[in-house]
């Protein structure tokens, strides 16, 4: 029986601490200007915690940190790294064919809480957290972006 619980709680453990490749080959990025100036906050953050390496040159960047997905992000992207290359043209068009609603992800309007961690290269979502500030405060805002990255930290290291 006691065996029997020790496998039972080394496997809870290993569940909970499944690892994110994604997450794990990150290493630098670049912070898109957000509400409240959020992305300030959250740049100290990630270098005094040495969590991620922040970059000033989005081209060197691993991942973009944003607070807004949608078609002004797809734009934005674009715009600092050109269109996405086609990965496979007949896929592409297989889903024009078969829905209706081809085109970017609606909406633009930033939700004041949500962050966003981007793949560069994928650009698919590899990470997202809700935090809403209380208040527009600077030590509020300090306040969100500890937690913030603290569990993006906790989910990078698999725990």
């Amino acid at each position: 029986m006691k065996l029997l619980s020790f496998v039972a709680v080394l496997t809870a453990m290993q569940a909970g601490t499944a690892e994110r490749p994604e997450l794990a080959e990150i290493k630098t990025v670049y912070l898109l200007p957000m509400t409240y100036s959020l992305d300030q906050f959250l740049a100290i953050r990630l270098t005094k915690g040495g969590v991620l390496q922040v970059v000033t040159d989005p081209k060197l960047a691993d991942a973009i940190l944003t607070d807004h997905i949608g078609t002004s992000l797809e734009e934005r992207l674009n715009g600092l790294f050109g269109n996405q290359p086609d990965v496979d043209k007949d896929k592409d068009k297989d889903k024009k064919d078969q829905t209706s609603f081809a085109g970017p992800m609606a909406g633009s309007a930033r939700s004041k809480g949500a962050v966003f961690l981007i793949d560069r290269k994928t650009r698919n979502v590899v990470w997202s957290d809700y935090v809403r500030p209380k208040s527009t405060q600077p030590d509020e805002l300090n306040h969100v972006a500890d937690k913030i990255v603290a569990e993006l930290e906790k989910e990078k290291k698999g725990k």
